[in-house]
Parts: C-alpha cells; structure tokens; sequence
C-alpha cells in the first residue's frame, strides 16, 4: 500500500516506513505558518508586545483571554524556555496593522500559537489599547549538546561515536559510527543507500559547516540496527526532518544491505580547529554575527560596499539561518530569530526577504530585496542561534560560593604534577575579558563584574590552590585555559579572598560612536584660559596646559559633537556605587567614571600630538605647524563597564590641518576600518607625516607597511595603555539633558548611565 503524509509518498515493504515528518494534524487542517516577535519599549531582552507575521503583515495579539498557558506559548515559539509573566492594555505601547488574534486560548503545551484557539485570524473587535505582551524567562534552551528532534518523535540525541584511535582524542569528535538515541538507548543506522547528504545534516546538527568523505575500510561491520535507510535532501537543520525507515520492534533484520554502520566524518570550522589557519582578511566572510552572548549566535549583519548594516526578518527562516551559520564556520542553525531578539543594530538594512535553498556557500547567493524597498526597521534585525560542536570545555571551569549559579570564585581544572587538579586563578590583573571567557564558556553569557578580591564567597576546600596566574585573554577563547598564563604560578597575595571571582548575565550594554556626527561637526575654535579653569581641575586639557600662562594664554580646541548609541539589550550603567563617586567642585556634578571617552590626536605613524577627553581635544601646541594625521577616540577605554562587543568601541578619523582649519574625514570604528581594507585591499595613503610633532619630536615618517595595517591590534594595545595610565583623566561631562531624569524608584540617574537603546549626543554646554 502507499503511506502518505506532508506532501511525500513512499511505498511501504517488508519494513514498516515511518516518516519523521508527520504531524498529528491532517495537511487541509495544518495551521499556517507565522512568525513572532516582540517590539515596543522595553527594558529587557523577553520582554515587549507580542506581534505576529501572518499574510505577510505584521499584527498585534488582543489581551481577551490571554493567560499564562498563552504566554508560554509564545515565549517558547520566541526560544525562551518559559514564560515569566503577561501584560495587558498596551503595556508595550500601541502597536500597528492588524489585530490578528483575539480571544487566544492554549493549553500550553503547543508548539506555535497559529495551534492554539482563537475568533480567527483578523476577526477582533479589539483596537491597539488592548495589545497584549509578555515576559519571558532570561533562560534558553539548552544548547546543541542534546539537538531536538522534531516534534511527536522519540529521537532523544544523536552523536558521532569515535572507533578509531584518533578520532577517540579529537576534541571534537568529528568522525565516527552515527548513533540515534530512541527510548534512553543508543542505537545505530544502516548505511544502505546511505549518501553525502545524509552526512551533511548530520555534520550540520553536531555543529560542523561541511561533511568528508572518508576510508570506511577501518570500521568493522554489524548485523542489526534499528534504522535501515535515511533520505535527506542535505538542507534540513536535524536528522529527524528526513524520512527514514525503521526496523519494527518485534523484529530485527539480520543485515541490512552492505551490513555496514552508517560513519560519517565532519570538517571543524576554523574556530574549533586544533591548528587555526584563518584566511586573509580579503577572503574573510561578509557576514558576522553581533550581541550573542554565546559562541555562534547573533544578530546577523552583513557587508555592502564596504558598510556593515543588518538584515530585515521578512521571510528569514532556518534555511536562511543555516547559510549563515556555514558561512561562519558552524553548523546549521537552531533557531532563527525574529523581532530583533538579539538586540537592533544601527545603520543600513542591507536585505530583506532573504530566501535561500540551504546549498548556498554564502547569504550573498541567496535571492533577496534591497531593505529600502521594504521600509524595514531595526526593530525587525533577523539574527540566528548556530548548532556549535560540544567540546567539553564547560566541565574544565566552575563557580564556587556564590550566591546564584551565575557567581563565584572561579575554580579551573588543570594538569598538576601528571594529574588533573581544581584550584583558583590568582585575581592580580584579573578583568572583563578573562572572565567573559569563563561565562561563555559556562554557557551563562556575558560577565557583568570580574572581582580580584572574593572576601564574601567562599571557594571549594579541594580547590584552595592557585593553579592558575598571569592569566591574559583577548576575549575570544572558547576556554580559559586557551588564554595566555604564567609558566609557573606566580601570584604573591595568594588564593583564598584574592582569588579571581566573576558574575554573569544573559544580557550586556554595547557602545557604538556614531563616525559620521563627529566628521560632520569638526572645527577648531580657540578660547582664554580665563574660561578654561573647570575643565583644568577635571584634567580635560592635555598636561601642557599645566605650564601655560594662566589666566592671560588661549588655547586651540578641536571642536566637534560625538553622539553614542547602547545597542546592547542592558543598560550602561558605572561599576561603582553612589558611595564612590567624585565631586568636582567647580562643574559642581559627580563623576561616577572617571574615564568614559579618550580623545588622541596621532601623527601617520602612530606618535601622539594632542590628547583630550570627552568633547574636545586640547592641542599641546597651539602653533602647530600644518599637516595630515589621524584622530583616534576610544569609549569606555579601561572596559569598567561590560559590554558584549568591545571591537566597536573606537574610532578613527583621518584629519588634515592647513593651521587655520581642520578638517576631518574617513572617520571609521575599528572593526569598520579592517572592513574598508577588506572591500578594497590596503589603503594607500601620502607618505607625510605630521610636520612639527609634540615637543619638537621629527616625524619618522608613516609606516611602511602602511597605516591601515595592524590597526585593530594598535587600538586594543593603546586601549590597554589606558588602562595604565590613571593620570589621563576625563571631564566626565553629563550625558544629554533627556536622560538626566528620575528613574521609576526615584534615584537620580548616575552620570555615565545610558539606557539600552538609547543614544547620549550633543555638545556639552562647555564644549569641553
């Protein structure tokens, strides 16, 4: 007889066939497919409005009968594990279009709301006051060490089982017998009919971009299995999208066709190879993922004419996702998200309507719409959760003694005298890199304080022993044992209240400058020193001001307005409490960071001519000869405050100088100045340098590999000087007039607080 089910037929023979794809609800009866989001103000990543794509239009959900069972619904079809709480009436704000669906009921245990029971889609009598939202649980889902099968079926896990010597050392596994767990056992798949397609989605689903083939020579064969033949089309993100056939439990056949276990070999992506051969930046990928707080996932964004910009959430679906994914060296994606889930991104929306097979080797090859066509927003910037491969490195770092799961003294196994010890990291030097390393690879996110002094949480007895000091990460080690350390251990305070300690969060602010406010808004303007005392006494004048002739001198400033975005999904709010902040006198106000924004003026090869802080830099000398050089500007230099991306915290302008006036142009964030080189190859710049350089100093004259080369590694050393250099003290000015407001609670806004989402701009009224 024929087995028909989702569209497939298969002929059924001596083996009862099962496919993987049946759903209990017949096909004229399939709820449609929707999308959902959540928009509106909101403070919080799994919180806002709930909106709903259906018809290709967004739409909004009626609070009648909305519940709790309805909210977790939601919260899980977003990718959260679980619903917290509902909002009703507009919390969220109003929202546009349609009201899709009223009087909403579900059970809870459905996958989609298009499942749940409602007066039809568009048939309400709601208008947007009644706009329902929810709140969703900070957690998701576990993450690809246990891939879900789809939905009614009994596949609990698969895995790659090591034979051969080798492969049993690889960390990760990459070959081996393909193994399904069915009813809490492992069970194997016969190889008959079994093709490269097959090994694609298995590879994808265990987090490897790409499949081998490979000598099944070496693996020996078996009699029974529990599936007999697989048949993938190589673009389904999970094993169980295919149809296969399964053995009948009453019986097994004594052999499949070859008699052979199904083995399959899978190529790391460059991140998770042993020895990292990464490709010039021209061969780079055009696409990078942003604002994840775990290895591969993030907001999408994309490279266009040498501008990163986002990517609309029209259309965007798992095979979209999945190109990503590949293309950036993972496997296919998990989930593919909607709304801006993982934070907005500022710029162009490059696409929109992405529509890919899954066989394409880049998003660029998929058909799609320019987003100008489309009027998307950065409300609705697609991002992605990749399938990465389980390397084991979460059970090499622990928390101890903390209050919550997402604190404590960090404890880290490593070889000792031949064996595998736990013991403490030596907090001396201990920062926000080292312990972003340890939360991401606990799989708790983002650190939000790195302590070097534990007095309060107590460590594991057996782990007393600093085993680990002089630890120094760039940030973007899977592992803390993968970051530089001392030989041997050298940490002269010792363990115990002077370990290194850390605190999680799933969310962190992310600053960005906005490049093109300060190459708009440049110029020189002098001023007496008369008018320059308060900015003196809070060290906004470079250190020559200290000999000038005060109060009859004048100073040449270089003037401009800078305007600061938190793209992030937390606020930025000052490590310290209001306890620790200083008073200026003269500017009257508190600073609770003494350092949010360094200003340098730099010759073409580097040397610095003038320094300022926050708005404006002060010349060293106010004669400066004519001449071509580079303004550099650095946010949050000494990292005090976390963020989930510390790339995109500088930037530079190129900068020339006739000794009248400036002008300022090219201006870039560090990320986007490795970009340009990427688009168009190294830059060619005159070689001139800047005439006249402070006290006197000749020009050596520009780099000869050339100024754009190396930049990214200058601008983190030079942001690590910072860190070394206290005397190099900023105004602290306050942020805009708009943010200096209550917060609900009734405390003042700190200086140096922006929230997430928001922007702090302006000149400030001193200019200084």
């Amino acid at each position: 007889g024929e087995s028909v089910c989702g569209g497939s037929v298969m002929l059924a023979g001596p083996i009862p066939t099962l496919l993987l794809l049946c759903l209990a609800t017949p096909s004229w009866q399939q709820p449609p497919r929707i999308q959902v989001r959540l928009a509106g103000a909101r403070s919080q990543a799994g919180e806002g409005r709930l909106e709903v794509l259906y018809d290709g239009q967004w739409g909004t959900v009626c609070d009648d009968d909305f519940d709790i069972h309805v909210a977790s619904v939601a919260c899980r079809e977003l990718g959260f594990e679980s619903a917290v709480t509902w909002a009703h009436s507009a919390k969220y704000g109003h929202g546009e279009g349609p009201v899709w669906l009223d009087n909403l009921r579900c059970a809870g245990t459905e996958r989609s709301l298009a499942e749940c029971h409602s007066n039809g889609w568009g048939v309400s009598d709601c208008h947007h006051g009644e706009d329902a939202g929810v709140v969703c649980s900070a957690r998701h889902p576990p993450g690809p060490r246990s891939p879900g099968p789809a939905p009614g079926l009994q596949l609990e896990e698969v895995r790659l089982k090591p034979v051969l010597a080798w492969a049993k050392l690889s960390v990760p596994v990459s070959e081996g017998v393909v193994e399904v767990k069915h009813e809490g056992r492992w069970r194997q798949v016969c190889d008959a009919g079994w093709t490269r397609n097959n090994s694609r989605v298995v590879c994808g689903m265990l987090g490897f971009p790409r499949e081998k083939r490979l000598n099944t020579g070496f693996y020996s064969q078996k009699n029974a299995f529990w599936i007999h033949r697989v048949s993938c089309l190589g673009t389904e993100p999970h094993l169980s999208h295919c149809p296969v056939q399964v053995s009948p439990a009453a019986r097994r056949q004594p052999a499949c066709a070859h008699g052979m276990h199904a083995v399959v070999s899978c190529v790391p992506g460059a991140e998770f190879q042993t020895a990292k051969a990464k490709p010039p930046l021209s061969q780079g990928p055009r696409v990078r993922l942003r604002a994840g707080a775990q290895v591969g996932e993030g907001r999408v964004e994309v490279l266009q004419h040498g501008q990163w910009g986002t990517v609309c959430d029209e259309k965007w679906d798992l095979l979209a996702a999945s190109v990503v994914c590949r293309q950036l060296g993972y496997g296919t994606a998990r989930q593919a998200l909607a709304g801006a889930q993982l934070g907005q991104g500022l710029g162009p929306i490059h696409m929109s309507q992405v529509q890919c097979t899954g066989y394409e080797r880049s998003l660029q090859e998929c058909s799609f719409q320019e987003a100008a066509q489309s009027g998307c927003r950065h409300e609705a910037d697609a991002a992605v959760r990749c399938n990465v491969p389980h390397t084991d490195y979460q059970s090499q770092v622990r928390l101890a003694g903390g209050r919550s799961p997402e604190e404590g003294v960090v404890e880290v196994l490593v070889p000792v005298g031949g064996a595998l010890k736990w013991g403490a990291v030596c907090g001396e030097r201990w920062g926000l890199n080292e312990a972003m390393v340890v939360c991401r690879q606990l799989g708790l996110g983002f650190a939000s304080h790195a302590l070097q002094e534990t007095w309060y949480w107590q460590g594991s007895p057996e782990a007393g022993e600093v085993v680990m000091s002089g630890v120094h990460c760039t940030g973007t080690e899977l592992s803390i044992q993968q970051c530089q350390r001392h030989g041997p251990v050298h940490c002269p305070a010792g363990g115990g209240r002077f370990s290194a300690g850390v605190s999680c969060t799933d969310t962190a602010p992310d600053l960005v400058l906005d490049a093109q406010v300060v190459q708009e808004t440049g110029y020189l303007e002098e001023r007496p020193l008369a008018m320059l005392y308060c900015a003196h006494e809070e060290r906004c004048l470079s250190h020559s001001a200290d000999h000038a002739d005060w109060p009859d001198g004048y100073r040449r400033l270089l003037r401009f307005s800078s305007r600061i975005h938190n793209l992030g999904r937390a606020d930025f709010r000052p490590q310290t409490g209001r306890h620790a902040w200083v008073w200026h006198q003269c500017h009257r106000h508190y600073h609770s960071i003494e350092v949010f924004t360094h200003y340098d003026l730099l010759t073409l090869n580097g040397s610095r001519v003038a320094e300022g802080h926050k708005a404006s830099f002060c010349l060293e000398d106010t004669n400066c000869p004519p001449g071509r050089g580079w303004a550099l500007v650095v946010v949050n230099p000494k990292h005090e405050v976390a963020e989930s991306d510390f790339s995109n915290n500088v930037m530079r302008c190129q900068c020339k100088y006739d000794g009248h006036r400036i002008w300022l142009h090219g201006c870039r964030t560090g990320a986007q100045e490795l970009d340009q080189r990427m688009e168009e190859g190294p830059w060619k710049q005159e070689s001139r340098g800047w005439i006249g350089t402070q006290r006197g100093a000749k020009s050596s004259g520009p780099d000869p590999a050339g100024p754009g080369r190396n930049f990214l590694l200058w601008v983190l050393l030079k942001a690590w000087l910072h860190v070394w250099q206290p005397h190099l003290t900023p105004c602290g000015q306050p942020l805009a007039a708009a943010l200096q407001g209550k917060e609900p609670g009734g405390a003042w806004l700190p200086l140096g607080y922006l929230p997430a989402g928001a922007a702090e701009g302006g000149r400030d009224p001193g200019g200084l």
